[in-house]
């Protein structure tokens, strides 16, 4: 499963068992060298992490590499993390700034194709199949393949506040701007999505019968 590719060592120390802890007391724990600490740490939150990124990214498997690029550098930083920080803040913001990152190459390595005469596209999954998948798997591929069209500001601001339900404030922590550039990138991103969807998906327009 893709979900292995993830290797980072979850451990306890032998003969030691951890009563539950908060956030804040795992991630101070870890900070002192406590490995099971960090691995509940890595359990509690790889999943969300792996959401946020692979609808960043349009690509799920590319996602888990993410995620371990995300804790490995969570490790190395631990002694920089804020107590009057959540953890999930500065850790969202870790997987945030990279994902962008991954975005940003991807993009400078597309423009080195088209200015070399070549055409590099990544094959977009096929809409379709049984008309019991369709529904949510398929709205799922299409906002996948919408999100394309936004920056990577926009993209993240719009999957952490209108599709992870994070509140703007927090978004704001996270991406490091204020909540007015956060809603400043939510109205574009909306607008943008609007005018990619009248083009590429009309039938998912309301009033279309698939919206």
């Amino acid at each position: 499963m893709a979900k292995n590719r993830l290797k980072i060592v979850v451990a306890r120390r032998e003969g030691r068992e951890h009563k539950p802890m908060d956030d804040r007391e795992l991630a101070e724990a870890a900070r002192n060298g406590d490995e099971g600490a960090f691995g509940a740490l890595v359990q509690r939150y790889s999943g969300g992490l792996h959401r946020i990124v692979s609808r960043m990214l349009g690509d799920e498997e590319e996602a888990w590499d993410v995620v371990q690029m995300v804790w490995l550098r969570a490790w190395q930083r631990l002694g920089k993390y804020d107590r009057r920080w959540s953890f999930s803040t500065w850790v969202y913001r870790i997987a945030t700034n990279l994902t962008i990152d991954v975005i940003r190459a991807r993009s400078s390595r597309e423009r080195a194709h088209h200015e070399g005469g070549a055409v590099w596209l990544r094959p977009a999954p096929a809409l379709g199949g049984s008309a019991a998948l369709a529904s949510e798997r398929e709205v799922e591929q299409v906002l996948n393949r919408l999100v394309s069209c936004l920056s990577p500001q926009q993209r993240a601001a719009f999957i952490l506040r209108e599709v992870e339900g994070l509140d703007t404030s927090e978004v704001a922590r996270v991406l490091g701007c204020s909540a007015a550039t956060v809603r400043n990138h939510i109205f574009h991103a909306r607008r943008a999505l609007k005018r990619e969807l009248e083009r590429r998906f009309p039938e998912y327009l309301p009033g279309n019968g698939r919206g």
